[in-house]
C-alpha cells in the first residue's frame, strides 16, 4: 500500500520558518515525482507549489518561489518543504503526493499568524 505521512506543521508568526517532511512508503521512492500541495480554509485544494523527480524541481505558484525550498532524500524515502518568510495567506493543510497520484493523506496543518 502507498502511503504518505506529512509532518512538521504548526503555528508560526509571519517571517517565521518552518520545515515540513513527507515520509514515503509502499512503492519504489526513487520512480516516482513527488509534488506539494495545499489547502486553504474553506477553499479547495490548490493545483500543485512544487515538484520534484530526477528532471529537477519546478516551483509552479509565483507567490512561493524564493522562499519555499523543496528538497529530496531518497535514502530516506523523504521530502522536505523548508519554508521561509512565511506570511498570513501561506495558512493551509499541506500535502504530499505522488505523481501520477495516489491516494491524499491528512496533511499537515500551517497557521501563520500574531
Amino acid at each position: 500500500e502507498v502511503q504518505l505521512v506529512e509532518s512538521g506543521g504548526g503555528l508560526v508568526q509571519p517571517g517565521g520558518s518552518l520545515r515540513l517532511s513527507c515520509v514515503a512508503s509502499g512503492f519504489i521512492f526513487d520512480d516516482y515525482a513527488i509534488a506539494w500541495f495545499r489547502q486553504a480554509p474553506g477553499k479547495e485544494r490548490e493545483g500543485v507549489l512544487c515538484i520534484s523527480s530526477y528532471e529537477g524541481t519546478t516551483y509552479y505558484d509565483d507567490s512561493v518561489k524564493g522562499r519555499f525550498t523543496f528538497s529530496r532524500d531518497n535514502a530516506k524515502n523523504t521530502v522536505y518543504l523548508q519554508m521561509n518568510d512565511l506570511k498570513p495567506e501561506d495558512t493551509a493543510v499541506y500535502y504530499c503526493n505522488t505523481f501520477p497520484l495516489g491516494a491524499w493523506g491528512q496533511g499537515t496543518q500551517v497557521t501563520v499568524s500574531s
